[in-house]
């Protein structure tokens, strides 16, 4: 019987022992390579971009040249929450995904980076800080100062940090419009930026005053007798086409006047009051009103963008010039919008039909219809009575016109996908738009339809826009000094005093 055989050392399995320091470096690795942390190249910045500059503007991701764009993953979430709206907002989400799925299928990983036409990159970033245990000292002080980290701002700022972690060469920036993260960003001292492509100059939005333009007193009188006028470009310098100044000569001897695409200074071409045929003359009450009006009427000016504080009467004139083109047969009807934005807190859904539901959103044109069509008759409640001898009320003027197809009074959300030839089309509180909202309605007039868009600037409701960067505004930075355009700058309250120390002073 053989004995067993004797086990030697040599033949016993040893266990391999890692070290966990290198255990967790190749942990790091793989999670800087898989989660998008690095960028592709020490060229170029890295742009990490909030969720409501995608929506703001899909097209932000052509922008950035030759620099590194970062969607974080808790962006992609976001957006999936917006993209089943029938709204503007609804669409941008769509094309933005729509656009991402495009690009990472032409090949590459998502989160390594995929090239853009400007000479960048475009990656997804995923924030997994279990994934990163030799977090930087400013990455655990921010987790000190905000320890809630399921909210998806506080996300973003950490994989800023990140970034700014391992990729020592190139900078790392935030770019969002949430004015709310840019100040997290900024005390936690990462580099922020708003998105500024289609955001204006603020003197463009400040600046409400009419140009004087200084010319001699023979000048003044052969305007004043022909009706035009040529002098220096450099008299002028600055001047836009279709462009309302005051030529003058001294402090008191001043005449309104319109530049032409010619270089030509003309007169203004208005009739002494707007008529509405068995309702209200409407007269203009001042300079800015008579060059509104100017405008409105000129057969040329295919777009005209007003600004104006509350009370400057910026609608009244549009839908006064607008019934005034439509009963002198210029234009087959007359259709006036608003978007669908409220100021503070909604009541919920409203009861009743269609018309019902956007009567609250489209009050303020119905007032302005009921007040020019009005019968000169005396005050007080007008009733009928039926043959069974109930009072019946009596239809307002504009319902007619209404029932007729002539006169359409619709809420902005419907517009798309529509073709308006041949109407005199008037969009109220046009500040509200973002660019994008903008570009669809002037892409849906037709040939022979005026778009009028008024709004002011400093009364927005929208969270995605502001003061410099709004439909209004952008569409009047973009396409001003065109033959077809016009752009005219209230600043004095017609409405009541109060109603101008109210807009002036609070």
């Amino acid at each position: 019987m053989n004995p067993p055989p004797m086990q030697s050392a040599l033949f016993e399995e040893t266990p391999v022992v890692v070290s966990p320091r290198k255990s967790r470096r190749s942990k790091t690795t793989k999670a800087i390579e898989e989660f998008g942390l690095k960028a592709p190249s020490k060229m170029g910045k890295n742009y990490v971009l909030d969720t409501n500059v995608l929506l703001h503007d899909p097209a932000c991701l052509e922008r950035f040249k030759e620099n590194h764009i970062c969607i974080l993953v808790d962006v992609l979430a976001e957006l999936d929450k917006f993209k089943s709206e029938q709204s503007e907002r609804g669409a941008n989400a769509r094309r933005v995904h729509r656009r991402l799925t495009e690009t990472f299928a032409s090949g590459g990983s998502p989160t390594n980076g995929v090239p853009t036409e400007g000479g960048g990159t475009i990656r997804l970033v995923i924030y997994d800080p279990s994934a990163c245990p030799n977090n930087s000292e400013r990455l655990d002080q921010f987790y000190r100062i905000f320890p809630d980290r399921d909210r998806v701002d506080h996300r973003i700022l950490a994989a800023c940090f990140l970034l700014q972690q391992y990729n020592t060469d190139g900078q790392v920036a935030l770019v969002t419009k949430d004015i709310n993260l840019q100040l997290k960003a900024h005390a936690v001292n990462i580099e922020c930026q708003d998105y500024l492509n289609d955001k204006v100059d603020a003197r463009e939005v400040s600046n409400y005053e009419v140009r004087r333009v200084d010319v001699e007193s023979n000048e003044l009188h052969r305007f004043a007798s022909s009706g035009e006028l040529e002098i220096d470009p450099e008299r002028y310098i600055g001047c836009e086409v279709n462009e309302y100044v005051l030529l003058c000569y001294g402090e008191k001897q001043t005449i309104p006047a319109r530049l032409q695409f010619d270089n030509k200074f003309v007169r203004l071409n208005i009739p002494e009051v707007l008529k509405i045929p068995d309702g209200q003359s409407l007269k203009p009450l001042n300079l800015g009103q008579r060059c509104l009006i100017d405008a409105l009427l000129n057969p040329d000016i295919s777009l005209v963008t007003c600004y104006g504080h509350a009370g400057t009467g910026k609608t009244l004139v549009a839908v006064a010039a607008g019934l005034h083109e439509m009963f002198n047969r210029k234009f087959t009807g007359i259709t006036v919008s608003r978007p669908v934005v409220s100021m503070g807190d909604q009541l919920g859904f409203l009861p009743g039909s269609l018309d019902e539901k956007m009567r609250p959103w489209l009050q303020p044109i119905h007032d302005a219809l009921d007040l020019l069509m009005r019968p000169n008759v005396p005050l007080g409640p007008k009733r009928k009575q039926s043959k069974s001898g109930a009072a019946v009320t009596a239809k307002k003027p504009y319902e007619a016109l209404i029932e007729q197809g002539i006169l359409e009074i619709e809420a902005l959300c419907y517009i798309r996908g529509r073709s308006i030839p041949n109407r005199f089309f008037i969009l109220d509180e046009a500040q509200q738009l973002t660019p994008q909202e903008a570009k669809t309605i002037v892409t849906r007039m037709s040939r022979d339809s005026k778009l009028v868009l008024v709004g002011d600037p400093a009364q927005i409701d929208n969270p995605y826009v502001d003061s410099r960067s709004n439909g209004l505004v952008y569409t009047r930075n973009r396409l001003k000094d065109q033959a077809f355009s016009a752009h005219v700058a209230l600043n004095r309250g017609e409405r009541s005093e109060l109603a101008e120390a109210g807009a002036q002073l609070m």
